[in-house]
């Protein structure tokens, strides 16, 4: 029995022993896991591991690995933090960033497409005070009319990317067709003045429809707007002041003159035949030859843009000038999750993307020397690598309009040297809706919303293409409208709206 005692109290000592071992061999390990400063002697903080989610347009490029190990010993050494991106497939977007936010998978910094929809379901975190304590780069970047466009409720849950905030509109054509019948461009000032040039391309270039609109699913009205959508354009406000008086832009006079204008167009030939319910893009049309001209949301560049996209050369008269719209700014914005494990570095994360030219350029172009070099005499116009061009860039994400600071951007060659300056100007000198920095929520007319676009996406596409008759379809358009609620819903919409003006005067 002795024997067996002492036997049971070795057996308990050495496994005292071994827990003590083992104990002191995990906290060496866990010594050896903390670096120490060289000069300090001082253990480091461990860095906080942040993970972004942003949309691509294709497919993730090969060498996004590499940047993001080039982005993390910037961030590592400037916010002791270091990054993981998760790039989503656009098509993808809406569903899977609708799982990870309402769920509780951990994501830091994200994009949003769809704003006020994400702060309405509680998807963010209010960032004022991280803004004031830690954003100094990004509201420098933006300025003040900019960045309260994000206001939601006086609280701020997002901050656009610095990019072109502002919209011009106008009409892109192809330079080919313009130099081969003398058009004077300089001299379109009106969508009237079109007419002519229409004729003529109707009359002389079989299988060129002579213009459409600039996108898929889009109208002319579209992209020639009456006003200040206000959100879902269900009630605007026009010439986008109107002493603040939202109207149903279907009852607008000119909003028949139009529809009469297009009609006319439609029936003569001048219009994409079935540019109503074509999945064609416009630039695929103008790549093929088949398009003379479409209607735009223009910018400095915008010529530039399409050229590098279908390999035609462009020209563009601007009809109406630049003006902001807080759905302008908020249709694309950085903002930090609920989920967000340090806010505090996630802020710190997108200061960096808007004031750090070496953070913003690498996401943009990628690793010097790699992936670009710069032009002879340069320091900011840069060309491809020897041995890369567009057919065979291993980092071609595309995306520098939505990496923080767009205006930090290197310059591709062939570009113009000063299109940062321009769009910088053009964003100042943009007119400001009268009612940037308001947004509608919707929920309070949620019912009527969903019955409104039903009628609306039996009517809109059509009438505003010229392919339906707006004498018969006009006046059953407003009344099904009407039917379904449209008038609560503007009453709803200048009732906030009201409120919002007072808070503006405080």
């Amino acid at each position: 029995m002795r024997k067996i005692k002492a036997s049971t109290r070795l057996s308990l000592i050495l496994a005292m022993v071994a827990v003590l071992l083992l104990s002191a061999c995990s906290s060496k390990s866990e010594e050896k896991a903390t670096p120490t400063d060289s000069a300090t002697g001082q253990q480091e903080e461990k860095p906080i591991e942040l993970k972004v989610a942003f949309p691509i347009f294709g497919a993730e490029p090969k060498d996004l690995k590499l940047v993001q190990d080039e982005v993390n010993k910037l961030t590592k050494e400037k916010i002791n933090a270091t990054v993981t991106f998760m790039p989503i497939s656009i098509g993808n977007w809406t569903q899977q960033m609708n799982l990870i936010l309402s769920g509780n998978e951990k994501l830091d910094l994200t994009v949003v497409l769809g704003y006020s929809t994400a702060v309405a379901k509680g998807q963010l975190l209010e960032m004022t005070e991280l803004l004031e304590k830690d954003g100094s780069g990004i509201t420098s970047a933006l300025g003040d009319s900019y960045v309260n466009a994000g206001k939601i409720n006086g609280k701020i849950y997002g901050v656009s990317s610095v990019r072109d905030l502002a919209v011009d509109y106008g009409v892109l054509f192809r330079k080919d067709l313009v130099d081969k019948y003398n058009v004077n461009v300089d001299a379109i000032k009106s969508l009237n003045d079109l007419e002519p040039i229409l004729k003529q391309i109707k009359e002389n270039e079989p299988g060129v429809a002579p213009i459409a609109p600039g996108s898929v699913g889009a109208t002319f009205i579209d992209q020639f707007p009456l006003g200040d959508p206000l959100g879902d354009g269900f009630g605007i406000l026009p010439n986008y002041d109107n002493g603040l008086k939202v109207v149903n832009q279907y009852e607008m006079p000119e909003y028949a003159e139009l529809l009469k204008l297009f009609r006319k167009w439609y029936q003569a030939g001048y219009v994409l035949k079935d540019t109503a319910t074509t999945q064609t893009q416009t630039s695929d049309l103008m790549k093929a030859g088949k398009l003379f001209a479409n209607t735009a949301n223009m910018k400095p560049g915008f010529a530039q843009q399409e050229s590098r996209t279908t390999g035609r050369e462009y020209v563009t008269a601007e009809l109406k000038p630049s003006v902001a719209t807080t759905n302008d700014v908020t249709k694309i914005v950085w903002a930090i999750p609920r989920n967000a494990e340090s806010p505090e570095h996630s802020m710190q994360l997108l200061n960096l993307i808007f004031s750090d030219p070496q953070i913003v350029n690498l996401l943009d172009w990628g690793i010097e020397g790699k992936h670009y070099v710069k032009v002879a005499g340069s320091d900011n116009m840069i060309e491809f690598a020897p041995g890369i061009d567009a057919s065979n860039n291993p980092y071609s994400l595309n995306l520098n309009w939505l990496m923080g600071n767009q205006f930090l951007s290197y310059v591709f060659k062939g570009e113009d040297a000063d299109i940062w300056k321009k769009m910088d100007e053009f964003n100042k000198g943009a007119v400001k809706s009268k009612a940037l920095g308001f947004t509608f929520d919707a929920v309070p007319v949620k019912a009527e919303i969903t019955a409104v676009t039903n009628v609306q996406n039996q009517y809109k596409r059509g009438l505003e293409t010229g392919s339906l008759d707006p004498e018969k379809n006009l006046p059953a358009f407003i009344s099904k409208l009407k039917e379904a609620g449209i008038d609560k819903i503007i009453a709803e919409k200048q009732k906030q709206l009201d409120a919002w003006v007072k808070t503006q005067q405080q």
